[in-house]
C-alpha cells in the first residue's frame, strides 16, 4: 500500500513560527505553533517535529516544504520560499473560495489582501512601520494595565461601556491608558477601547467591499475583535478553522499544487513515496 506523501508549509513570523502538514488531498493532518525566538532554524525544526508527531509520521514522509513569513529564508528543510501575501491569500481562498477581503493581524504587522472570485489578488496593503493595530500594540497595552495578555479578550467581553483612545501611537496610547486608570475609568471599558482602536486602525487602511475574512494570531486568541469588526462594518465576518495557521497552510498548498503540476508531467509518483 502506498503511504501518502506529506507537504509542509512553514510560516516564520517575527513573533510565532507555524507549521502545517497537508496530504495530497489538501487535508491538514498536523500543525504546530511556537514562539519564534532568536534561532529561527531551530524553531522551524522543532515545529516540524511537533507537527509530524501529531500526524504520526516521520520526517522522510515530507516530500516538499515551502517557507514564508519574516524568517522564510531561515528554514533549512524548505525547498522554496514564497511571500506571506501570496501564502495568506491562498490559505484564505482555500477556506473561502469567493471574492474576499482578508484582514490579517499579526504580531508586528497587519495587512489587507483583496481577492476576486477566481482567487486572483487585486490589491494589498501592509502596515510595517507602526505597531498600531498589531499584536505588539495589544501586548504593550496589556503590560500597561498589568493584565495577562491571554486575559485581555475576557476583559473586553465584560465591558458595559467603552473608553476610546484618541491616538493610534503605542506610546501616546499607553499614556492615555494610564490617565484613564488614574481618573477611575472602568478597566473592562478601557480594554474594549483598546480593541476598538485595533479594529479602527485596520479598517481605516482600506475600503472593504468584499466578504471580510479575519486571520492571524491576534484574531485566533481574541475573538472579541471579530465581533467588534462585524459590528463596525455592519455585515458578517468569516474566520478560518485555523486562523493563526493561514500562512503556513497557504505555503503547504503551494507545495501540493507544485507537486501536482510536476506529477502531471512525470506521472511516476512522488520522489519519497513508500510502497
Amino acid at each position: 500500500m502506498t503511504k501518502q506523501a506529506l507537504f509542509a508549509g512553514v510560516d516564520v513570523g517575527s513573533s510565532r513560527t507555524k507549521v502545517a502538514l497537508l496530504t495530497p488531498d489538501k487535508t491538514v493532518v498536523g500543525h504546530a505553533i511556537r514562539p519564534s525566538g532568536t534561532n529561527f532554524p531551530k524553531t522551524a525544526e522543532e515545529c516540524l517535529a511537533q507537527a509530524l508527531a501529531m500526524a504520526g509520521r516521520r520526517p522522510g514522509d515530507v516530500v516538499q516544504a515551502i517557507s514564508t513569513g519574516y524568517g522564510r529564508k531561515n528554514v533549512p528543510y524548505a525547498g522554496d520560499s514564497k511571500t506571506e501575501i501570496a501564502c495568506h491569500a491562498l490559505g484564505c481562498y482555500h477556506a473561502f473560495p469567493r471574492a474576499i477581503s482578508v484582514i490579517d493581524i499579526g504580531g508586528q504587522d497587519n495587512k489587507i489582501i483583496k481577492l476576486d472570485a477566481a482567487g486572483r489578488r487585486t490589491s494589498f496593503l501592509m502596515n510595517r512601520k507602526c505597531a498600531a493595530g498589531t499584536g505588539a500594540f495589544l501586548e504593550e497595552m496589556a503590560m500597561r494595565l498589568d493584565i495577562p495578555l491571554a486575559d485581555m479578550n475576557g476583559y473586553a467581553e465584560k465591558a458595559t461601556g467603552i473608553v476610546k483612545l484618541g491616538s493610534f501611537c503605542t506610546v501616546f496610547s499607553g499614556t492615555e491608558v494610564l490617565e484613564n486608570i488614574r481618573s477611575g475609568k472602568n478597566v473592562y471599558d478601557i480594554v474594549k477601547g483598546i480593541f476598538y482602536s485595533i479594529v479602527r486602525r485596520v479598517l481605516e487602511m482600506d475600503s472593504l467591499s468584499e466578504q471580510v475574512v479575519m486571520t492571524g494570531g491576534v484574531v485566533a486568541h481574541n475573538r472579541f475583535l471579530v465581533n467588534m469588526a462585524r459590528e463596525m462594518i455592519g455585515r458578517p465576518v468569516l474566520v478560518p478553522d485555523h486562523p493563526q495557521l493561514t500562512g503556513a497552510i497557504g505555503a503547504a498548498l503551494m507545495a501540493v499544487n507544485g507537486a501536482v503540476a510536476q506529477r502531471s508531467e512525470h506521472p511516476t509518483g512522488y520522489p519519497q513515496e513508500e510502497k
